[in-house]
């Protein structure tokens, strides 16, 4: 059973930088898609940025395209993602998931196409 445990959430003013990292365990095969997705008060969950851990191509929503950035450490099984000038607007749960083995549309960044999901970490930009 695949199991993701994010974080690095917290508190920064705008203009400011955050990283998450989502540390993962039980895989069973090593081509995965990992993602990061998002839910804002009151919004709907909107995926940020994807990464197909066989060879690191990465995916990225326009909203954060040029300031965030996904990565990833294959021997510590962990994503990372790095957030700079972050704007009030990024507020909101952030999540990581997995889709093991990855399946084709990953890029859609579609959250049902994930099947595993960590639990959550707070990020808050103030203005």
């Amino acid at each position: 059973q695949v199991q993701l445990a994010e974080s690095g959430g917290g508190s920064v003013q705008a203009g400011g930088s955050l990283r998450l990292s989502c540390a993962a365990s039980g895989y069973t095969y090593t081509r995965n898609c990992v993602a990061w997705f998002r839910q804002g008060p009151g919004k709907g969950r909107e995926g940020v940025a994807a990464i197909y851990t066989g060879s690191g191509t990465t995916h990225y929503a326009d909203s954060t395209k040029g300031r965030f950035t996904i990565s990833q450490d294959n021997p510590k099984n962990t994503v990372y993602l790095q957030m700079n000038s972050l704007k009030p607007e990024d507020t909101g749960m952030y999540y990581c998931a997995a889709d093991s083995p990855c399946g084709i549309g990953w890029r859609s960044l579609r959250h049902t196409l994930f099947g595993y999901w960590g639990q959550g970490t707070q990020v808050t930009v103030s203005s």
